[in-house]
């Protein structure tokens, strides 16, 4: 199995908001996958990298 781990500033910038957003805001950051999707769009992120921001963000849970 393919060993997937994000490169490029557009996704340490997206996981790290995500972070932000979970950990300062939990009561009114919404659902991980609405964050994601908004993430996407603000960062540029692709849709395999959206499956990797899913499955990074499901084992921290």
């Amino acid at each position: 199995m393919e060993d997937v781990t994000p490169t490029g500033a557009h996704m340490r910038k997206a996981i790290q908001w995500i972070s932000d957003k979970r950990q300062y805001e939990p009561e009114t950051c919404g659902p991980l996958a609405t964050l994601i999707e908004e993430a996407a769009e603000k960062f540029d992120i692709s849709p395999k990298d959206e499956e990797f921001l899913f499955r990074f963000f499901a084992g921290k849970q």
